[in-house]
């Protein structure tokens, strides 16, 4: 088996390594992930100014780019042929609800989705690598159930508690759930007395009832959810297409 693995913290995060590491001894590895941490940049494409790809001492590969660079140059210019899988992570923090519209881990796994080859986002649920041994056991045991039942390609999106492994309660299908809109911006000035604006925080959680990520996770399992780029809203596609007539 043939992997591809990108992420958005950079070629330097310990959950990239950890998840390499655990992949390793199943199959062939090619690691390409950003040069700096990139989080929050969706699926940008880098279009105006050239990309650099560099490779580090230990063999990873690193491009001064979004997440996406990274899968879209491994995939078209670095990789002789197509892998079998792509995956992204492990993130530090969760990609849960909203959340997936915003992550670059969730998008270097959707650049694989959109050149055909089943891809799978890995995040754990809180920040500061606590327990990422766990994360990445159970990331190899997800990449290697190889989900013969799905149709290919696929797109799965898997968010993981910050437990001991023995404290896994098991890993179950699961919805996205729901936040409210993010908390207001902070306004602060820089060293002239301009104004400078960071963005805040993500808002609550509105929907974590039963079957969603949230509620999943918040049990102690591990959640996978399956992820579909049509947006397309077919429930108003008739009303629409009966107002325009």
């Amino acid at each position: 088996m043939k992997i591809l693995i990108s992420n958005d913290d950079g070629y330097l995060a310990p959950g990239l390594h950890a998840l390499a590491n655990a992949l390793r001894p199943h199959a062939e590895v090619t690691v390409v992930a950003p040069e700096n941490n990139r989080s929050g940049t969706s699926n940008a494409l880098t279009l105006d100014r050239p990309l650099r790809l560099t490779r580090a001492e230990n063999g990873f590969y690193f491009v001064d780019g979004t997440p996406t660079d990274c899968v879209h140059i491994a995939l078209t210019a670095l990789m002789e042929t197509a892998p079998d899988l792509v995956i992204s992570g492990i993130n530090q923090g969760q990609n849960m609800g909203d959340d997936t519209l915003y992550s670059g881990t969730v998008a270097a796994a959707t650049e694989g989705y959109l050149f055909g080859i089943p891809s799978i986002a890995f995040s754990q649920v809180e920040k500061g690598w606590r327990h990422l041994d766990a994360a990445a056991r159970i990331a190899a045991e997800i990449v290697l159930k190889e989900f013969t039942q799905l149709p290919k390609p696929y797109l799965l999106n898997v968010n993981i508690p910050n437990i001991e492994l023995s404290a896994i309660k098991g890993i179950r299908a699961a919805r996205l759930g729901k936040r409210h809109m993010s908390e207001p911006v902070i306004r602060s000035t820089d060293p002239s007395g301009r104004d400078i604006y960071w963005i805040g925080p993500p808002g609550a959680v509105k929907d974590a009832s039963e079957g969603t990520d949230f509620d999943t996770v918040a049990q102690g399992f591990v959640a996978v959810t399956p992820l579909q780029i049509d947006l397309t809203d077919r429930e108003l596609l008739q009303s629409l297409s009966l107002g325009l007539a």
